[in-house]
């Protein structure tokens, strides 16, 4: 049986799968985050040993952690501050008396995907996060590709617009200031938008012809007609498929694959753009599956 851990800002989420991918158990806690580092690892342990315990058997274990490996083993690029520069993976292998699999949260989003969601049976996988932040993983065949610094399918932090917002990452522009939730919010609100608005408000405000809304919903399809249409280009992959909090817009599937096609190095558009089977759910089937493919 195999147990996959969602590491999250705010909450981390367990579940039990068995042999056939069925779920057995699911607990869902507070991430510790204040507390600290070892706090988390003490609560991602006593997780397990409450789910391991449903099993009556010892279980493989993946984690999804915001963030990825150095080439020291030690976190980086992760917005759960306390973990960058630690040895997570290490760590947890010790606490837990076995071999630990560990991967980002957007690649267990799209091995989730690719095994048995949106994107099953197809050759290969690219799966898009739009939501606080914006990631993206690689799955070819059902294995995921991790690439040689662990960035594979990163795309979020690929430059789009010149003089555009600082990203955290130092680098103005990227693909992440735009497409990500607060990214469309913060265009709404440069455009002179209302800045207590969800994202899903402002979406239902260009719906209603507000037209600052839908100037906004405009630069989000454009943005992200662009920037997707350059990893087709790259890539190729037989599915797309969408995930995060602005993977609920409904236009993005039929306005935005247009502005793909119009930007893909093709006479028309075959990839198909599919919305996410699995939900919130994604990122701790996606870490159970480590073990399993």
């Amino acid at each position: 049986m195999e147990i996959g851990i969602d590491l999250g800002g705010t909450k981390t989420e367990g579940v039990l799968l068995d042999a056939t991918g069925a779920e057995t158990a699911r607990q869902r806690r507070p991430t510790p985050q204040q507390q600290g580092y070892q706090a988390i690892l003490e609560n991602i342990a006593s997780l397990v040993t409450d789910l391991e315990a449903r099993s009556e058997t010892r279980c493989s274990i993946g984690v999804a952690a915001p963030g990825a490996l150095d080439n020291t083993g030690r976190v980086k690029n992760s917005n759960t501050q306390c973990l960058i520069g630690q040895p997570l993976l290490q760590d947890l292998e010790t606490l837990l008396s076995r071999p630990v699999r560990l991967e980002n949260d957007a690649n267990c989003f799209t091995l989730a995907e690719a095994v048995d969601g949106a994107g099953q049976n197809a050759a290969s996988v690219f799966g898009v996060i739009m939501g606080t932040g914006v990631g993206g993983g690689i799955v070819v065949n059902g294995e995921l590709l991790p690439g040689l610094q662990h960035i594979a399918g990163e795309w979020g932090h690929n430059y789009l617009e010149q003089n555009g917002p600082l990203c955290y990452c130092g680098q103005h522009g990227c693909i992440e200031t735009f497409l990500s939730g607060p990214g469309f919010s913060a265009d709404y609100q440069r455009l002179g938008g209302d800045p207590t608005l969800s994202p899903q408000e402002i979406v239902a405000d260009a719906g209603r012809q507000n037209a600052t809304a839908q100037l906004a919903l405009e630069n989000l399809l454009e943005r992200f007609g662009k920037a997707l249409a350059s990893v087709i280009n790259i890539l190729d992959p037989h599915v797309v498929v969408l995930g995060g909090g602005l993977s609920n817009i409904d236009c993005l599937y039929t306005e935005g694959a247009q502005r793909v096609a119009a930007h893909v190095f093709n006479a028309s558009l075959d990839t198909p753009i599919r919305r996410n089977q699995h939900g919130d759910s994604a990122g701790v089937r996606g870490a159970a599956h480590l073990w399993h493919r």
